[in-house]
């Protein structure tokens, strides 16, 4: 920020907090409140509670698989009307505002309809309303093709990538997201009640947290705010309290250092509950086979996560090949499949499987990290079904019922309550780290 400007600052209010009139009308005064303080603000809002839900189950109603340039048209009807309700609080307090459409607000993107992502940010009339002391507000998850000029959506969770990208066109200070927590926790703190909040985390753990099951930010939102260098303040509606800032890995050393804590291998333990597992059995085992696969599914939409194939034992024998999805994509991965024809001798699928994974920028330092995994897994009796792992995270795959076990001891193990940050000791003292390598 050039010296002497005003601050710029993105809010990004999420369903829960503007469900309602009064949730509406404590969102308009949180924005206000930060335009009186002399900053200039741009808040992006989603879609009020259930409503996208509710459209697309309209949409169903209708048509058993609705067509996608549609689909959009109708899905980027809530944040609108979220937008302009809120606009209409802001001039009842005394300020100017502003509602915007995605396509008014600049954002372009391709034209993958129902998944499309950002290509540009178009920012000009929004930069025109913040010099005209106004508050702009924009309508997230949505933007315009620049190829077809249609409206198009940008997936569940959208909103926040609209908003890290407004702040990084506008060279915003800070990305506030708002939603119904009070910030990133070290597990989810309905299967964990001593989670503990945490103040930092890096970009690259939290992309980590956001792929493997955490569901406070979307994946892209964070991809976009790593590649644009945008701070990210992730806070709940609901109290003034400070949330947990995601910042590059080198700050949140540094923070660490400032505050005279150690940096724990292991940050956080995220979950997920609703993947499925396909296996194709007696596959060919020669070049290109896997391409053909994959490529199906992802001419198909589909995301795959896990990954794993068993070499033959003899010259003769044939090759399996395992991997998860998203458990409401599994019908659509089963048709792609099946349409490849002779490429294995049959699919076997399980839609109950769950994934649990540790994360944390010290586990690059920290050796015997991934055998205490296992050991505490076993000792828990839960089976590991697959593994997945980064230099930064380690992912097993398991039944889905015992999940919530699974993060309960792992947590535990790891000593990720929120009592287990203790002050570095003395140099020269023994050293006791937060958890056994």
């Amino acid at each position: 920020m050039v010296e002497g400007t005003p601050k710029t600052v993105v809010m990004k209010f999420g369903g829960t907090s503007v469900a309602g009139a009064e949730e509406i009308k404590r969102a308009a005064r949180r924005i206000v409140a930060a335009r009186e303080a002399g900053a200039r603000v741009v808040a992006v809002l989603s879609a009020r509670g259930k409503t996208t839900d509710e459209l697309v189950a309209s949409a169903l109603e209708i048509s058993e698989r609705p067509e996608p340039r549609e689909m959009d048209m109708l899905l980027s009807t809530g944040e609108r009307i979220s937008c302009a309700l809120c606009a209409m609080a802001i001039h009842d307090m005394g300020h100017k505002a502003i509602s915007l459409t995605g396509s008014q607000a600049g954002i372009v993107t391709d034209s993958s309809h129902t998944k499309a992502r950002i290509i540009d940010v178009k920012a000009d009339r929004i930069r025109e309303a913040l010099s005209e002391d106004r508050i702009a507000l924009v309508a997230g998850f949505q933007g315009v093709s620049t190829e077809s000029h249609d409206v198009t959506t940008l997936g569940r969770g959208g909103s926040d990538t609209t908003a890290v990208a407004l702040a990084a066109a506008l060279d915003a200070d800070v990305c506030e997201i708002y939603t119904d927590v009070a910030g990133v926790f070290s597990a989810d703190p309905r299967i964990v009640p001593d989670a503990r909040k945490l103040t930092f985390t890096s970009y690259e753990e939290t992309l980590e947290m956001a792929a493997s099951g955490a569901r406070v930010l979307q994946l892209r939102s964070v991809e976009y705010a790593r590649n644009h260098g945008v701070r990210i303040h992730c806070r709940s509606s609901f109290d003034d309290g400070e949330g947990t800032l995601v910042v590059t890995e080198a700050e949140v050393k540094a923070r660490a250092k400032q505050e005279n804590v150690e940096q724990p291998s292991v940050t956080a333990v995220t979950h997920t509950d609703d993947e499925a597992r396909v296996t194709l059995v007696g596959i060919r085992d020669e070049p290109g086979v896997a391409g053909e696969i994959f490529n199906a599914l992802a001419e198909a939409g589909i995301n795959v996560d896990v990954i794993i194939q068993n070499e033959p034992v003899g010259d003769d024998e044939l090759a399996d090949l395992s991997f998860t999805i998203d458990r409401s994509e599994l019908t659509a991965a089963t048709d792609a499949l099946s349409a490849l024809g002779d490429v294995s001798q049959g699919v076997r699928t399980d839609d109950r499987i769950g994934k649990v994974s540790i994360i944390g920028a010290g586990m690059r330092s920290h050796p015997g990290v991934a055998a205490k995994v296992f050991e505490v897994l076993g000792g828990e009796g839960i089976n590991i079904e697959m593994i997945s792992t980064s230099p930064i995270k380690i992912s097993c795959v398991i039944s889905a019922d015992r999940v919530p076990d699974a993060v309960r001891v792992l947590h535990q193990a790891f000593e990720l309550g929120a009592d287990a940050v203790r002050p570095e000791e003395p140099e020269g003292a023994e050293h006791r780290p937060t958890v056994s390598g």
